[in-house]
């Protein structure tokens, strides 16, 4: 394949896909974008990838690949599950010498801050994710969110949502919270379910995640998980009902962390709720 740093195009998208026969398999939660522009807008969204390392999860035909390449990024790491996309990510490792990884394998067993290895470059994650794994993908990524610079995803715009959800709102519970105490998150741009092949029934929405340098409070991330999946379980109950499924007394842990016993899980704040996994791990 010509180098396209050379000045060669490389063949569309919709030939590399006819050429290797990859229909977008359901079971995979599989939408390809063909739109040069968006996936072009996505990579600029990333920020500076120059000299950076990339992670992508599922590449798919390489899209999206393609753009965070012609970006400068030093190295991206695709991880892609579906062997038939293989021979085409092939195709883009030969077009950009040493700058494509491709792993074949399962996003969710594979940990995404030492894929590909460790080379000492900034460590960004940018990747269209599939619907059905984005949420676990995003919550182990949180647990080790220091070891990266950025994350740029693209969820259904509900979650989405939910990730930037501020408090007393509806879209707020436990992935608000979680997300926000490593992260500042915003949403870039919403993404119409035409601009996918097949098209999705639902609009999505990308996601910049910039984890902060410390965690917003002091916690740890079990408990915080344990605290919140409690207290958003029964997001209507005041704290005091909610809290017993953690097997505790809530009054006093509640007064530990200065929380109103009559409050309810989204009235409050990131802060509050680490202030209550604070109480629940030292009672």
């Amino acid at each position: 394949m010509p180098d396209p740093a050379a000045g060669a195009p490389l063949p569309p998208l919709r030939e590399v896909i006819a050429r290797h026969g990859i229909a977008a398999r359901k079971a995979l939660g599989q939408h390809f974008l063909f739109d040069l522009n968006l996936t072009r807008r996505i990579a600029r969204e990333a920020g500076d990838l120059g000299g950076a390392t990339v992670v992508e999860i599922g590449p798919g035909p390489g899209g999206l690949t393609r753009a965070l390449l012609e970006a400068g990024a030093g190295r991206v790491v695709a991880i892609e599950r579906d062997a038939r996309c293989l021979a085409a990510l092939a195709e883009l490792e030969a077009a950009f010498p040493g700058r494509l990884y491709v792993i074949e394998g399962d996003a969710l067993e594979i940990d995404a801050a030492e894929a590909g290895g460790d080379d000492g470059a900034p460590r960004h994650i940018v990747a269209n994710l599939p619907y059905n794994i984005g949420t676990p993908l995003l919550i182990a990524w949180l647990r080790q969110a220091e070891r990266f610079a950025s994350m740029t995803l693209m969820f259904q715009k509900e979650v989405a949502e939910r990730l930037c959800a501020q408090p007393r709102g509806s879209a707020y519970g436990r992935l608000a919270v979680i997300t926000q105490w490593r992260c500042e998150a915003r949403i870039a741009f919403d993404v119409p379910a035409r601009a996918f092949t097949p098209p999705p029934r639902v609009t999505s929405a990308v996601a910049r995640l910039i984890p902060r340098a410390e965690p917003l409070a002091p916690a740890d991330m079990a408990t915080l998980e344990a605290v919140t999946r409690a207290a958003f379980g029964q997001r209507r109950k005041m704290l005091r009902s909610a809290l017993r499924s953690l097997g505790r007394d809530p009054a006093p842990l509640l007064q530990a962390a200065g929380i109103d016993p009559t409050a309810r899980a989204e009235e409050l704040d990131v802060a509050a709720f680490c202030a209550l996994a604070r109480a629940v791990a030292e009672k």
